[in-house]
């Protein structure tokens, strides 16, 4: 990923593992341009700074399923076991590698990972209001989270994409209008 980092790449490489959501070393060190043993040796140096909330090793397990998740040539030259870092950890490394492109990265990991959290919240209280009004209005701004996390190039005008959220006892739907500047 050379150049400005934006978040429809990075939403990607976020996968969840052990109940968190955390980029592979390998992922890391590709948006912050270094070699992933660079990571590995910022993590080595430092280990007060990465406790288990913040980075984790996988085990056997969770490597080969990752393996078998994705393509194989991935994990080709890994001779270690990867890392996986929790947001916190992500954080924890752009203050140890402070090249312009981590610091660009590191706003770009923080504004996804918000996103997201903004987004699951915003859903969590849609499913829990009777509210018409306040449906809406979280619908309304469920659909902006998503249109911002997919894609921050667009604006509204005449194309429509609906957005369906369907819930145990509540159906949703959300058309928002948008095209590219």
């Amino acid at each position: 990923m050379s150049g400005l980092i934006k978040i429809e790449n990075l939403k990607e490489l976020i996968i969840e593992i052990r109940d968190e959501k955390v980029l592979i070393d390998s992922d890391l060190a590709q948006i912050y341009g270094v070699e992933t043993k660079r990571i590995n040796e910022a993590v080595k140096n430092n280990p007060d700074k990465f406790p288990q909330d913040y980075m984790f090793q996988l085990n056997e397990s969770e490597f080969a399923d990752l393996q078998s998740k994705f393509s194989t040539t991935k994990f080709a030259k890994t001779r270690v076991l990867p890392k996986a870092f929790t947001e916190k950890g992500l954080y924890m490394v752009a203050t140890i590698l402070r090249s312009q492109q981590a610091i660009d990265a590191t706003f770009a990991i923080i504004e996804t990972f918000s996103k997201q959290r903004e987004l699951s919240r915003s859903i969590k209280q849609l499913s829990a209001t009777q509210n018409k009004s306040e449906q809406k209005s979280l619908m309304q701004k469920s659909g902006e989270l998503l249109a911002d996390i997919f894609d921050e190039d667009l604006q509204t005008s005449d194309t429509e994409t609906s957005i369906e959220l369907n819930f145990a006892l509540l159906k949703f739907k959300h058309t928002i209008k948008k095209k590219k500047h």
